[in-house]
């Protein structure tokens, strides 16, 4: 037996079945207050409809002790058919030519014309008075079953209660089995948020905001954000921040408003240098000192992936440090310190999301999962930084992190759990082969084959630009060096096949553009260009590139069996760079094994120790 709550009557039902009820148009009707049940075409689901409602309704007269009623309802109008309209006698009259006769003899003659019907001039038909007073005491039976029994929807209701079976049923399997969190899904995503439902397509989903939309004043305040109705690449910034207002809860630190109570150090030393008025607007502080240091040329992505770890970690402490500890960041001890580290290896499952989510979307948590221990030990020297940067600026009085020992970890080999074989590495060389021509396609093709032939960090290849593109000297008629500004500022060139510039020279040439990646105007056209982006092309964001390789790497999954489906499931962006680097050590047949000292150069590691971790272990 099902568990879903059952399907509720609301004012729209009685519309329709008012409507049906004097005759109207039964697609026009059904298309005007029932319209999210589905197409007026699909007769099936009509059908099964009026008859649902005609059950529900007889059902509810039932349950108020009036059977006859419950009989009313039931019945079908058009089993009393009206009966065509006869002329009156003087419309009789002038269509035979009978002006003149008298009227007895107009009588006489309409009788005879019409006798097979049964009536005389100006009296109506038995059937047709039986079915306008049927008519009639339906229409006060539903009256009276309305104001009894119709509801309006509530933002706690289950989607059954109020969509057609087969769409709430899709919508709950997709995580949304609530009216709340159907909203909450839709303002989370944006416009294209029925992508991820099966079964449920634009034009599932535009009847569904339309009904949202239709019922916002009784939903208590639950509504569709204005954003959902444009792409996201059409949405302002302002739009964007418009969506999640600033508040004391799971939020990004931008948007985080502390408690008066919990402001943090109100009367910070004399001495220090920090203008600073809470916790909140220390860290930033100490976020931005990150802008202000020396290195000012480097790509911004490689920037902004900088600011992103430090304030993310950050972020997490001190939403955690009010809103599950209930003290202030700065006044945190060396035991919130140590607790705080165990919470992030078992967080609740309130403050985990996925990843993709972005930070305008109320549907953004701090975490993904619990962290494993290579990222709470980034985590705690980030911290420990954090709070260095307010000693010593005078801002707090000691370093609760500083005290805390770096927990003993088994050294792994680099990668180890996040390498791809050959074997599955050519099983998605070949799918992107078979993928279609779109421009999508070709960008993520061009993207994973450049993560696995060059081994660059993502941000690395989201930045980097055809003017970053130079022949190599020692093959110059077939070999390109890229520049690569990586971490710690270091610059590298990493070589890049020429069949790899040949697809982007030839990509180039689909969009109107000189072919050739070193032409004067392509300096800054990035490598990953968006050209389906109105306007000039634009750079393919990190965070883009990885949905996309997700999204990817999960289909590819699925004709695998539950082992192998699960590990591919998990590859990302990163895992080609980790494969990169063993396969390359390793070689195969037809490509023999690179040197150390060239794949360090290559991944731009600052030893080769650390090159080395790949050739621990089993090869590829």
């Amino acid at each position: 037996m099902s568990n879903r709550p059952p399907r509720k009557l609301h004012r729209g039902h009685f519309a329709f079945m008012r409507a049906l009820a004097q005759g109207l148009d039964e697609r026009a009707s059904w298309d005007r207050y029932l319209r999210l049940e589905g197409e007026h075409a699909d007769l099936r689901t009509v059908r099964r409809t009026i008859a649902w409602i005609r059950d529900a309704f007889a059902a509810a007269a039932k349950r108020e002790r009036r059977p006859g009623t419950a009989r009313l309802i039931l019945l079908d109008p058009s089993r009393f058919a009206a009966a065509p309209r006869l002329p009156d006698l003087a419309e009789f009259a002038f269509a035979r030519g009978l002006e003149d006769f008298s009227e007895a003899e107009q009588i006489e003659a309409y009788r005879a014309a019409f006798a097979s019907a049964g009536r005389a001039p100006g009296r109506g038909a038995g059937a047709s008075a039986r079915r306008a007073r049927l008519i009639e005491r339906q229409l006060e039976a539903l009256r009276w079953l309305e104001s009894l029994v119709a509801q309006d929807p509530r933002p706690g209701d289950g989607v059954s209660a109020w969509l057609n079976p087969s769409v709430a049923r899709r919508l709950a399997d997709a995580g949304m089995p609530t009216l709340f969190a159907l909203v909450e899904r839709i303002n989370g995503v944006g416009a294209r948020w029925w992508s991820q439902v099966p079964g449920v397509g634009e034009r599932k989903a535009a009847r569904i905001l339309d009904w949202l939309q239709a019922n916002e004043g009784v939903l208590g305040g639950l509504r569709v954000g204005r954003h959902v109705a444009l792409p996201r690449s059409l949405l302002s910034a302002e739009t964007l921040d418009a969506v999640v207002p600033a508040s004391t809860s799971l939020v990004p630190i931008e948007k985080f408003l502390l408690p008066p109570e919990l402001a943090g150090n109100s009367e910070p030393q004399a001495a220090c240098s920090l203008a600073a008025r809470d916790d909140r607007e220390a860290i930033l502080a100490w976020l931005d000192r990150l802008r202000s240091e020396p290195a000012k040329e480097r790509p911004p992505a490689t920037l902004n992936s900088t600011q992103r770890a430090y304030r993310k970690e950050a972020e997490r402490l001190l939403l955690w440090a009010v809103l599950e500890r209930g003290r202030c960041l700065s006044s945190l001890d060396a035991g919130d310190a140590a607790d705080y580290l165990a919470f992030l290896s078992a967080p609740p499952a309130s403050w985990c999301g996925p990843r993709h989510h972005q930070r305008w979307s109320p549907l953004w948590r701090p975490l993904e999962g619990p962290l494993a221990d290579s990222a709470l030990a980034q985590a705690r020297v980030i911290l420990q930084n954090l709070f260095s940067f307010l000693v010593d600026c005078g801002y707090l009085l000691h370093n609760p992190f500083a005290s805390l020992a770096r927990p003993a970890r088994a050294r792994r080999p680099l990668g180890a759990s996040r390498t791809l074989s050959f074997a599955q590495w050519d099983r998605l060389d070949a799918l992107l082969a078979q993928r279609g021509d779109s421009e999508v396609d070709r960008r993520l093709r061009r993207a994973m084959r450049w993560l696995y032939a060059t081994g660059l960090r993502s941000a690395e290849l989201c930045a980097a630009t055809c003017g970053d593109l130079v022949r190599d000297p020692a093959r110059p008629s077939s070999g390109w060096l890229l520049a690569v500004r990586g971490k710690g500022e270091r610059l590298r060139q990493v070589p890049v096949g020429a069949e790899l510039v040949a697809e982007l020279e030839e990509e180039l040439a689909r969009h109107g553009f000189e072919p050739r990646v070193g032409a004067a105007g392509h300096r800054g056209m990035p490598v990953l260009a968006r050209f389906g982006a109105a306007g000039q092309p634009k750079a393919w964001s990190a965070s883009g590139l990885y949905q996309a390789i997700k999204a990817f790497t999960a289909r590819a999954a699925d004709p695998l069996d539950a082992d192998a489906a699960e590990r591919l499931r998990g590859a990302s962006t990163h895992w080609l760079r980790h494969s990169h680097g063993s396969h390359a050590l390793h070689g195969r047949e037809g490509r023999p094994a690179l040197p150390l000292e060239t794949v360090r150069d290559n991944l731009g590691h600052a030893s080769a120790a650390t090159t080395a971790q790949y050739l621990v272990g089993q090869s590829p």
